[in-house]
Protein backbone atom coordinates (compact mmCIF):
# COMPACT_ATOMS: atom_id res chain seq x y z
CA UNK A 1 0.00 0.00 0.00
CA UNK A 2 0.92 3.24 -0.96
CA UNK A 3 2.24 6.02 1.52
CA UNK A 4 -0.80 8.38 0.19
CA UNK A 5 -3.02 5.45 0.83
CA UNK A 6 -2.03 4.12 4.07
CA UNK A 7 -5.73 4.08 5.26
CA UNK A 8 -8.82 3.43 2.76
CA UNK A 9 -12.82 4.24 3.67
CA UNK A 10 -15.37 3.30 1.40
CA UNK A 11 -18.75 3.52 3.39
CA UNK A 12 -22.63 3.99 2.63
CA UNK A 13 -25.46 3.97 4.89
CA UNK A 14 -29.46 4.51 4.76
CA UNK A 15 -31.04 5.26 7.58
CA UNK A 16 -35.03 5.81 8.29
CA UNK A 17 -35.12 9.21 9.08
CA UNK A 18 -34.02 10.04 4.97
CA UNK A 19 -30.45 10.66 5.48
CA UNK A 20 -28.05 8.50 3.48
CA UNK A 21 -24.56 8.16 3.78
CA UNK A 22 -22.06 7.98 0.50
CA UNK A 23 -18.25 8.38 1.57
CA UNK A 24 -15.00 7.46 -0.13
CA UNK A 25 -11.96 8.93 1.31
CA UNK A 26 -8.01 8.07 1.82
CA UNK A 27 -5.90 8.75 4.69
CA UNK A 28 -1.98 9.16 4.43
CA UNK A 29 0.01 7.74 6.56
CA UNK A 30 1.20 11.16 8.65
CA UNK A 31 -0.47 14.42 9.56
CA UNK A 32 -4.64 15.50 10.28
CA UNK A 33 -6.67 14.61 7.68
CA UNK A 34 -9.55 16.96 8.16
CA UNK A 35 -13.48 16.12 7.81
CA UNK A 36 -15.38 19.47 7.44
CA UNK A 37 -18.56 20.54 6.92
CA UNK A 38 -21.81 21.76 8.67
CA UNK A 39 -23.32 19.89 11.50
CA UNK A 40 -25.49 16.69 10.06
CA UNK A 41 -23.55 16.29 6.98
CA UNK A 42 -22.29 12.87 8.11
CA UNK A 43 -18.57 13.51 9.70
CA UNK A 44 -19.17 12.01 13.33
CA UNK A 45 -20.85 9.37 11.38
CA UNK A 46 -17.68 8.56 9.55
CA UNK A 47 -15.71 8.57 12.40
CA UNK A 48 -17.55 6.64 13.85
CA UNK A 49 -17.74 4.26 11.57
CA UNK A 50 -13.98 3.72 11.48
CA UNK A 51 -13.61 2.97 15.04
CA UNK A 52 -16.20 0.05 15.02
CA UNK A 53 -19.08 1.99 17.29
CA UNK A 54 -21.67 2.46 14.42
CA UNK A 55 -22.09 0.24 11.47
CA UNK A 56 -22.40 0.77 8.07
CA UNK A 57 -21.76 -1.09 4.48
CA UNK A 58 -17.95 -1.00 2.84
CA UNK A 59 -14.48 -1.34 3.38
CA UNK A 60 -12.45 0.25 6.75
CA UNK A 61 -8.62 -0.29 6.09
CA UNK A 62 -6.12 1.05 8.35
CA UNK A 63 -2.47 0.32 7.02
CA UNK A 64 -2.69 -3.41 6.66
CA UNK A 65 -5.48 -4.67 8.86
CA UNK A 66 -9.02 -4.81 7.81
CA UNK A 67 -11.02 -3.85 10.34
CA UNK A 68 -14.11 -3.80 7.72
CA UNK A 69 -14.92 -5.91 4.55
CA UNK A 70 -18.57 -6.64 4.11
CA UNK A 71 -18.13 -8.34 1.24
CA UNK A 72 -15.86 -10.61 2.68
CA UNK A 73 -17.92 -10.95 6.06
CA UNK A 74 -14.95 -8.97 7.80
CA UNK A 75 -16.23 -6.59 10.68
CA UNK A 76 -13.42 -6.30 13.89
CA UNK A 77 -15.40 -4.32 16.59
CA UNK A 78 -13.88 -1.76 18.56
CA UNK A 79 -11.41 -3.28 21.30
CA UNK A 80 -10.03 -5.31 18.50
CA UNK A 81 -9.08 -1.73 16.24
CA UNK A 82 -5.89 -0.01 17.27
CA UNK A 83 -7.30 3.17 17.35
CA UNK A 84 -7.49 6.51 20.07
CA UNK A 85 -10.64 8.32 20.01
CA UNK A 86 -10.90 12.20 21.87
CA UNK A 87 -14.61 13.19 21.89
CA UNK A 88 -15.70 16.76 22.50
CA UNK A 89 -16.04 15.83 26.11
CA UNK A 90 -12.36 14.71 27.69
CA UNK A 91 -14.31 12.16 29.65
CA UNK A 92 -11.77 11.58 32.35
CA UNK A 93 -12.12 9.70 35.44
CA UNK A 94 -13.28 12.28 38.86
CA UNK A 95 -11.81 9.96 40.98
CA UNK A 96 -8.52 9.46 39.79
CA UNK A 97 -5.79 12.14 39.68
CA UNK A 98 -4.35 12.89 36.02
CA UNK A 99 -1.69 9.78 36.38
CA UNK A 100 -4.28 7.61 36.93
CA UNK A 101 -6.48 8.19 34.27
CA UNK A 102 -3.82 8.09 32.03
CA UNK A 103 -2.25 4.77 33.32
CA UNK A 104 -5.60 3.07 33.50
CA UNK A 105 -5.98 1.81 29.76
CA UNK A 106 -2.47 0.86 30.01
CA UNK A 107 -2.73 -1.55 33.19
CA UNK A 108 -5.90 -3.12 31.67
CA UNK A 109 -4.41 -3.64 28.30
CA UNK A 110 -0.65 -4.86 28.73
CA UNK A 111 0.94 -2.35 25.86
CA UNK A 112 4.04 -3.19 25.35
CA UNK A 113 6.51 -0.03 26.08
CA UNK A 114 3.00 1.86 26.98
CA UNK A 115 4.91 3.27 29.73
CA UNK A 116 7.70 5.14 27.74
CA UNK A 117 4.61 5.98 24.75
CA UNK A 118 3.00 7.33 27.77
CA UNK A 119 5.94 9.48 29.45
CA UNK A 120 6.31 10.64 26.02
CA UNK A 121 2.98 12.00 25.20
CA UNK A 122 2.66 13.70 28.27
CA UNK A 123 6.14 15.47 27.30
CA UNK A 124 4.75 16.30 23.94
CA UNK A 125 1.59 17.76 25.42
CA UNK A 126 3.72 19.64 27.93
CA UNK A 127 0.97 18.13 31.18
CA UNK A 128 4.02 16.94 33.29
CA UNK A 129 3.31 19.30 35.98
CA UNK A 130 -0.87 18.50 35.81
CA UNK A 131 0.05 14.69 36.98
CA UNK A 132 -0.99 14.76 40.25
CA UNK A 133 -3.88 16.78 40.05
CA UNK A 134 -7.44 15.81 40.70
CA UNK A 135 -9.62 16.15 37.10
CA UNK A 136 -12.08 19.17 38.86
CA UNK A 137 -8.43 21.31 39.28
CA UNK A 138 -8.13 21.38 35.48
CA UNK A 139 -8.83 23.68 32.96
CA UNK A 140 -10.87 22.36 29.72
CA UNK A 141 -8.16 23.12 27.38
CA UNK A 142 -6.10 20.63 29.74
CA UNK A 143 -8.36 17.93 30.03
CA UNK A 144 -8.01 17.68 26.28
CA UNK A 145 -5.00 17.51 26.48
CA UNK A 146 -4.56 14.81 29.07
CA UNK A 147 -7.85 13.11 26.92
CA UNK A 148 -5.00 13.04 23.85
CA UNK A 149 -1.97 11.94 25.75
CA UNK A 150 -4.87 8.61 26.93
CA UNK A 151 -5.39 7.71 24.08
CA UNK A 152 -1.73 8.11 22.02
CA UNK A 153 0.08 5.91 25.05
CA UNK A 154 -1.58 3.09 23.69
CA UNK A 155 0.07 2.76 20.68
CA UNK A 156 -2.82 3.54 18.14
CA UNK A 157 -2.24 2.87 14.24
CA UNK A 158 -4.83 5.83 14.21
CA UNK A 159 -6.04 8.81 16.49
CA UNK A 160 -9.58 9.75 15.66
CA UNK A 161 -10.69 13.33 17.05
CA UNK A 162 -14.24 14.48 17.34
CA UNK A 163 -14.88 18.24 17.02
CA UNK A 164 -12.30 17.90 20.42
CA UNK A 165 -12.74 21.47 20.70
CA UNK A 166 -15.84 22.06 20.53
CA UNK A 167 -17.15 22.62 23.98
CA UNK A 168 -14.10 24.65 24.68
CA UNK A 169 -14.74 28.43 24.85
CA UNK A 170 -12.38 30.97 22.68
CA UNK A 171 -9.68 31.41 24.99
CA UNK A 172 -9.27 27.50 25.60
CA UNK A 173 -9.15 26.51 22.20
CA UNK A 174 -6.07 28.93 21.75
CA UNK A 175 -4.92 27.56 24.58
CA UNK A 176 -4.69 24.06 23.04
CA UNK A 177 -4.43 24.51 19.31
CA UNK A 178 -0.58 25.21 19.56
CA UNK A 179 -0.28 21.55 20.85
CA UNK A 180 -2.62 19.89 18.10
CA UNK A 181 -0.09 22.05 16.33
CA UNK A 182 2.50 20.18 18.17
CA UNK A 183 0.71 16.81 17.56
CA UNK A 184 0.61 17.50 13.33
CA UNK A 185 4.38 17.84 13.40
CA UNK A 186 6.23 15.91 15.95
CA UNK A 187 3.36 12.96 15.59
CA UNK A 188 4.13 10.20 13.25
CA UNK A 189 0.65 8.10 13.71
CA UNK A 190 -2.59 10.05 11.37
CA UNK A 191 -4.56 11.84 12.37
CA UNK A 192 -8.54 11.97 11.53
CA UNK A 193 -10.19 15.14 13.02
CA UNK A 194 -13.73 16.14 12.63
CA UNK A 195 -15.09 19.93 12.37
CA UNK A 196 -17.03 22.47 11.65
CA UNK A 197 -14.61 25.26 12.64
CA UNK A 198 -13.04 27.04 9.63
CA UNK A 199 -10.69 28.71 11.96
CA UNK A 200 -9.60 24.56 13.05
CA UNK A 201 -9.78 23.57 9.55
CA UNK A 202 -7.44 25.68 8.20
CA UNK A 203 -4.99 25.95 10.97
CA UNK A 204 -4.76 22.06 11.14
CA UNK A 205 -5.34 20.31 8.27
CA UNK A 206 -2.71 18.64 5.84
CA UNK A 207 -5.46 17.06 3.76
CA UNK A 208 -8.98 18.31 3.57
CA UNK A 209 -12.50 16.57 3.06
CA UNK A 210 -15.58 18.62 2.63
CA UNK A 211 -18.62 16.75 3.58
CA UNK A 212 -21.91 17.78 2.50
CA UNK A 213 -25.32 16.06 2.66
CA UNK A 214 -23.89 12.81 3.62
CA UNK A 215 -21.58 12.98 0.42
CA UNK A 216 -17.79 13.83 0.59
CA UNK A 217 -17.76 17.40 -2.23
CA UNK A 218 -13.88 17.43 -2.42
CA UNK A 219 -10.70 16.22 -0.85
CA UNK A 220 -7.04 16.57 -1.47
CA UNK A 221 -4.18 18.60 0.01
CA UNK A 222 -5.31 21.66 1.55
CA UNK A 223 -4.55 24.39 -0.14
CA UNK A 224 -5.43 22.73 -3.28
CA UNK A 225 -9.31 21.99 -2.15
CA UNK A 226 -9.56 25.52 -1.13
CA UNK A 227 -8.18 27.57 -3.95
CA UNK A 228 -10.72 25.19 -5.90
CA UNK A 229 -12.58 27.92 -7.46
CA UNK A 230 -15.63 25.43 -9.73
CA UNK A 231 -16.28 24.11 -6.03
CA UNK A 232 -15.11 26.98 -3.52
CA UNK A 233 -15.25 25.64 0.07
CA UNK A 234 -17.88 28.17 1.79
CA UNK A 235 -17.68 28.91 5.85
CA UNK A 236 -19.08 31.53 7.71
CA UNK A 237 -16.97 34.11 6.62
CA UNK A 238 -17.25 32.87 3.12
CA UNK A 239 -13.88 31.21 0.56
CA UNK A 240 -10.35 31.47 2.00
CA UNK A 241 -7.22 29.96 0.60
CA UNK A 242 -4.19 29.22 3.16
CA UNK A 243 -0.48 30.46 2.35
CA UNK A 244 2.36 28.58 4.08
CA UNK A 245 5.17 30.57 5.21
CA UNK A 246 8.18 31.59 7.03
CA UNK A 247 8.46 34.52 9.35
CA UNK A 248 11.34 37.08 7.87
CA UNK A 249 10.93 40.09 10.32
CA UNK A 250 9.48 40.72 13.10
CA UNK A 251 8.88 44.36 14.24
CA UNK A 252 8.95 45.05 18.00
CA UNK A 253 7.98 48.62 17.19
CA UNK A 254 5.25 48.27 15.47
CA UNK A 255 4.22 44.86 16.31
CA UNK A 256 3.99 43.64 12.37
CA UNK A 257 5.77 40.77 10.74
CA UNK A 258 6.41 40.21 7.25
CA UNK A 259 6.71 36.58 6.46
CA UNK A 260 7.95 35.06 3.15
CA UNK A 261 4.96 32.65 1.70
CA UNK A 262 4.67 31.01 -1.46
CA UNK A 263 6.43 33.84 -3.67
CA UNK A 264 5.15 36.68 -2.02
CA UNK A 265 6.28 38.65 1.08
CA UNK A 266 3.50 39.16 3.13
CA UNK A 267 2.96 41.59 6.44
CA UNK A 268 0.58 40.39 9.28
CA UNK A 269 0.01 41.51 12.94
CA UNK A 270 2.72 39.63 15.01
CA UNK A 271 1.15 37.11 17.01
CA UNK A 272 3.97 35.99 18.97
CA UNK A 273 6.23 33.62 16.98
CA UNK A 274 9.65 35.02 16.32
CA UNK A 275 11.85 34.78 13.19
CA UNK A 276 12.24 31.80 11.47
CA UNK A 277 8.62 30.54 12.71
CA UNK A 278 6.46 28.37 10.11
CA UNK A 279 3.61 30.00 10.07
CA UNK A 280 0.04 29.36 8.26
CA UNK A 281 -1.85 32.36 6.68
CA UNK A 282 -5.66 32.50 5.75
CA UNK A 283 -6.94 35.20 3.89
CA UNK A 284 -10.42 35.61 3.18
CA UNK A 285 -11.69 36.22 -0.62
CA UNK A 286 -13.54 39.05 0.68
CA UNK A 287 -10.93 40.98 2.16
CA UNK A 288 -8.58 40.29 -1.14
CA UNK A 289 -8.99 43.82 -3.60
CA UNK A 290 -7.92 43.91 -7.49
CA UNK A 291 -5.75 46.49 -9.31
CA UNK A 292 -4.00 46.98 -12.61
CA UNK A 293 -1.95 49.22 -11.34
CA UNK A 294 0.21 49.43 -8.03
CA UNK A 295 -1.30 52.13 -5.81
CA UNK A 296 0.17 54.15 -3.67
CA UNK A 297 -0.73 56.60 -0.44
CA UNK A 298 -2.25 53.40 0.89
CA UNK A 299 -2.86 52.04 4.14
CA UNK A 300 -3.04 48.96 2.66
CA UNK A 301 0.15 47.40 3.45
CA UNK A 302 0.01 44.25 1.42
CA UNK A 303 0.01 44.88 -2.46
CA UNK A 304 0.97 41.16 -4.56
CA UNK A 305 2.00 40.96 -7.26
CA UNK A 306 -0.17 38.43 -9.18
CA UNK A 307 -1.54 36.49 -12.29
CA UNK A 308 -5.12 35.71 -13.09
CA UNK A 309 -5.42 32.14 -13.40
CA UNK A 310 -9.25 31.42 -12.98
CA UNK A 311 -12.13 32.84 -12.93
CA UNK A 312 -15.53 31.12 -11.05
CA UNK A 313 -18.89 31.01 -11.99
CA UNK A 314 -20.62 34.01 -10.71
CA UNK A 315 -22.50 33.70 -7.23
CA UNK A 316 -23.84 34.92 -4.38
CA UNK A 317 -27.03 37.06 -4.58
CA UNK A 318 -28.55 37.14 -8.12
CA UNK A 319 -24.94 36.24 -8.86
CA UNK A 320 -23.42 39.40 -8.53
CA UNK A 321 -20.24 38.73 -7.38
CA UNK A 322 -17.78 36.14 -8.96
CA UNK A 323 -14.26 33.93 -7.20
CA UNK A 324 -11.22 34.80 -9.11
CA UNK A 325 -8.13 32.66 -8.34
CA UNK A 326 -4.88 33.82 -8.27
CA UNK A 327 -1.04 32.88 -8.88
CA UNK A 328 1.94 34.63 -7.53
CA UNK A 329 3.72 35.99 -10.38
CA UNK A 330 6.98 34.55 -9.31
CA UNK A 331 6.26 31.22 -6.94
CA UNK A 332 3.33 28.92 -6.00
CA UNK A 333 1.66 31.25 -4.05
CA UNK A 334 -2.55 31.30 -5.04
CA UNK A 335 -5.24 32.98 -3.69
CA UNK A 336 -8.66 33.82 -3.63
CA UNK A 337 -10.43 37.11 -4.55
CA UNK A 338 -14.03 37.76 -4.42
CA UNK A 339 -15.53 40.72 -6.65
CA UNK A 340 -18.38 42.27 -8.46
CA UNK A 341 -19.40 41.10 -11.73
CA UNK A 342 -19.23 45.17 -12.92
CA UNK A 343 -16.00 45.13 -10.95
CA UNK A 344 -14.71 42.16 -13.11
CA UNK A 345 -15.73 43.99 -16.51
CA UNK A 346 -14.44 47.40 -16.46
CA UNK A 347 -10.81 45.34 -14.85
CA UNK A 348 -11.09 43.26 -18.08
CA UNK A 349 -10.31 40.54 -15.73
CA UNK A 350 -9.13 37.27 -17.85
CA UNK A 351 -6.26 34.25 -17.26
CA UNK A 352 -3.27 35.41 -17.60
CA UNK A 353 -3.76 39.43 -17.10
CA UNK A 354 -1.33 40.82 -14.42
CA UNK A 355 -2.94 42.87 -11.80
CA UNK A 356 -1.74 43.45 -7.55
CA UNK A 357 -4.15 41.79 -5.43
CA UNK A 358 -4.56 44.11 -1.88
CA UNK A 359 -4.66 42.90 1.50
CA UNK A 360 -4.74 44.53 4.72
CA UNK A 361 -2.20 43.67 7.10
CA UNK A 362 -5.07 43.20 10.04
CA UNK A 363 -6.87 41.00 7.60
CA UNK A 364 -4.21 38.53 7.28
CA UNK A 365 -5.26 35.35 10.11
CA UNK A 366 -1.81 33.88 11.38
Amino acid sequence: MSELHFGEVRLSLARSTGFTLEADLRIPSEGITVLFGPSGCGKTTVLRCVAGLERAHGIVRIGNEVWQDDDKGVFRPTYERSLGYVFQEASLFAHLNVEKNLTFGLERTKVKDGRERLAKAVELLGIGHLLGRRVSQLSGGERQRCAIARALCLRPDILLMDEPLAALDYARKREILPWLEKLRGELRVPILYVTHSADEMTRLADELVVMQEGKVRAAGPLAEVLGNVKVPVETEYGASTVLRGRVESVSDVWRSAVVAADGWRVEAVAAGFGVGSDVRLRILARDVSLALDKPVGLSIRNALPAVVEELGAPCGSEGAYLTVKLKARSGEGRILARVLRESAAELGLAPGLSVWALVKAVAVIV
